[in-house]
């Protein structure tokens, strides 16, 4: 058979298609779902994704609020706000672009956020939960991972994946969410002896580590299901274009199924943002408003 190439986009666009439906089952309740996103500073990489969240928050209904603070604000101005939008019940859901200039201690600020408005999964409370195997707010990237191979190879328990990186934000995460999925799950990372033969050993590769083209086909057994999450942008010439840590054309004739780049992860991050902050508003509201009138309304779970 051909192999699958997951089209990320339109996976994101049926999530998203999820999460409007049930913001607006929410708002039969007289509650509307709210995210605060503050930016610190002038990045562009950072205004484009922040831009890209305010718009796909519209789409689906979901209420944004955009903080935007010089880059010389100190931190203790920058955990006041997030001490006020931590207090605001009309706000379900807090994001802190990252990432923060140098002065500001990062770990301080995002473990200022309430864990139940941690729409990044990033608060320890959040990291140690989803250790422990129980539903919390989740990285959004993993979970959207997690979703992509869900959708492609139907129930995982049993497969051996290998998870190529040990991130905080990715490959810790991933590796947590497929051992809940009841994956065999093996962490491979820059100090791992025998990469490849590892790798050839999986029947799902997660690459989370920053290094383009790094995985070609020699790292791949025959029908694995691959997830490219590396964003690389490399030169050819006088132009430029994004690439993943896996070397699609080399990989492509040897799996099943394999993400591009770009295209296929990318647009997950942004969907799981949004279903994290109708889940976060789901948890906030008091145990007598149950939706029982719109069953698809209830806390999505995180895969």
């Amino acid at each position: 058979m051909s192999p699958k190439i997951i089209d990320g986009k339109a996976a994101a666009a049926r999530v998203l298609a999820e999460v409007k439906s049930q913001v607006q089952a929410m708002e039969t309740e007289g509650i509307t779902p709210a995210l605060a996103v503050v930016l610190v500073g002038q990045d562009p990489a950072s205004q484009v994704y922040v831009r890209n969240k305010v718009l796909r928050a519209e789409e689906c209904g979901i209420r944004s609020l955009e903080h935007k603070l010089p880059a010389e604000t100190d931190e203790s101005a920058l955990l006041a706000l997030i001490a006020q939008l931590n207090a605001d019940r009309d706000v379900h859901g807090i994001l802190v672009q990252l990432p923060l200039p140098g002065h500001i201690d990062e770990t301080r600020v995002l473990q200022a956020i309430d864990p139940l408005k941690d729409v990044d999964g990033f608060h320890a409370e959040n990291v140690g939960g989803l250790s422990q195997g129980r539903d919390v707010l989740t990285p959004c990237t993993p979970a959207g991972c997690l979703r992509l191979l869900h959708d492609t190879c139907g129930d995982l328990a049993g497969l051996h994946a290998v998870v190529i990186g040990r991130s905080n934000i990715v490959g810790k995460p991933m590796a947590a969410l497929l051992l809940k999925a009841h994956c065999t799950v093996t962490v491979v990372h820059s100090r791992s002896a025998n990469l490849k033969e590892l790798c050839r050993q999986a029947d799902i590769v997660v690459a989370a580590v920053g290094r383009p083209r790094l995985v070609d086909a020699d790292w791949l057994k025959p029908g694995a299901v691959v997830i490219d999450v590396g964003i690389n942008r490399i030169s050819e010439g006088e132009r430029s274009r994004l690439v993943g840590d896996v070397d699609f054309d080399s990989a492509l004739p040897t799996v099943s199924a394999i993400t591009p780049v770009p295209g296929g992860v990318g647009p997950m991050t942004i969907a799981f943002l949004m279903k994290n902050t109708l889940t976060a508003a789901r948890l906030q509201q008091p145990a007598s408003v149950t939706f029982a009138e719109h069953p698809e309304a209830a806390c999505p779970s995180i895969s």
